[in-house]
């Protein structure tokens, strides 16, 4: 279905002063998102978001839009600030893109997302966030990771950790859970999905693989702030993306498929997502992340997925709004 005669908004981030790659990212987002609501016809507007939510409530009001297109990643570049965009959206009962307020809030906080991972059997690697005593296995190896924050934030090669090393000991003693959490690291294969709303269901896009090139045995594998960010870093420079895969990976392509789908059930995930996973030396996966309303810029994955599967994006984004209930036929 085109949705036609509507007046939407384009919300997103206010940026910081000094705003880093990560931060400003979003701005090519809104780019794309206007691009694509200018082939549609749909009339609209831009709209920064802030803690000041009585400027952000006034001009809403003012707009009265018939929809938000949702793209907040942040709110002072804190990432576990991101579900006041949706209940703010709500209390105004104004319809919006992507997840809802309860899956954004979830998803947003991975141990939470671990949480309900466990209670409906859905692959993740254990974890530690402070309860009991931590006791780390041999042969395995550990790592350290923000809870709410997304792009890779504080998130390196240097938070693993080998289950003998007394450094681990250390950090886990000095951590503070409510920002920090403790996962084995799984090293393997790294695989991102993308799902895309569509008018008989979801659609899992065609799936990605990370490719670590050139990384020495003893480099943990880690898609962290410099490989995503940083263009003059190692990490950057050989780590690279690939659809293409041998025959002999198609069952345990599918199973990742399956998995993505059961993800966006148990989530109750509208829109678009993208799912992470690792796959161990035995074939089994994990998945590491869900990300809800996850980047869509043109060096996205979402993006190259949609690419990859002959989805024009404009058709990519008609869709995330067919998919806010208020749209659904």
């Amino acid at each position: 279905m085109i949705l036609k005669n509507l007046k939407g908004v384009i919300l997103y981030n206010e940026l910081s002063a000094n705003a880093g790659p990560d931060e400003a990212d979003v701005l090519d987002q809104v780019n794309v998102v206007a691009d694509a609501l200018n082939s549609l016809g749909i009339e609209h507007t831009t709209l920064e978001f802030s803690l000041n939510l009585q400027k952000v409530q006034d001009r809403l009001m003012a707009l009265n839009p018939d929809f938000v297109f949702n793209l907040v990643e942040s709110v002072n570049n804190k990432g576990n600030l991101i579900f006041l965009a949706p209940a703010l959206l709500n209390s105004l009962s104004i319809p919006y893109t992507g997840g809802t307020l309860e899956t954004i809030f979830l998803t947003t906080s991975k141990t939470l997302t671990k949480e309900l991972m466990d209670k409906t059997n859905l692959p993740t690697p254990s974890w530690y966030q402070g309860k009991g005593n931590f006791i780390a296995e041999s042969g395995r190896k550990y790592i350290v990771k923000p809870i709410w924050e997304d792009g890779s934030l504080g998130l390196d090669e240097n938070c693993v950790y080998d289950a003998t090393d007394p450094a681990l000991v250390k950090q886990v003693e000095a951590l503070n859970f409510n920002t920090h959490f403790v996962e084995e690291y799984i090293d393997g294969r790294e695989f991102n999905i993308s799902i895309l709303a569509g008018p008989e269901g979801p659609t899992v896009l065609p799936p990605a693989e990370i490719i670590f090139d050139s990384y020495a045995p003893s480099k943990p594998k880690v898609v962290g702030y410099k490989a995503k960010w940083d263009e003059s870093s190692f990490e950057y420079l050989h780590t690279h993306r690939t659809f293409d895969f041998p025959e002999s990976d198609g069952k345990l392509l599918k199973h990742l498929q399956s998995i993505c789908i059961d993800c966006w059930n148990a989530f109750s995930i509208n829109g678009y997502a993208r799912v992470d996973f690792r796959v161990d030396q035995k074939g089994n996966p994990y998945i590491l992340e869900i990300n809800v309303n996850p980047c869509i810029s043109p060096d996205s994955g979402f993006y190259a997925a949609c690419q990859k599967a002959s989805i024009p994006f404009n058709e990519a984004v008609n869709r995330i709004i067919n998919d806010i209930p208020k749209f659904k036929s």
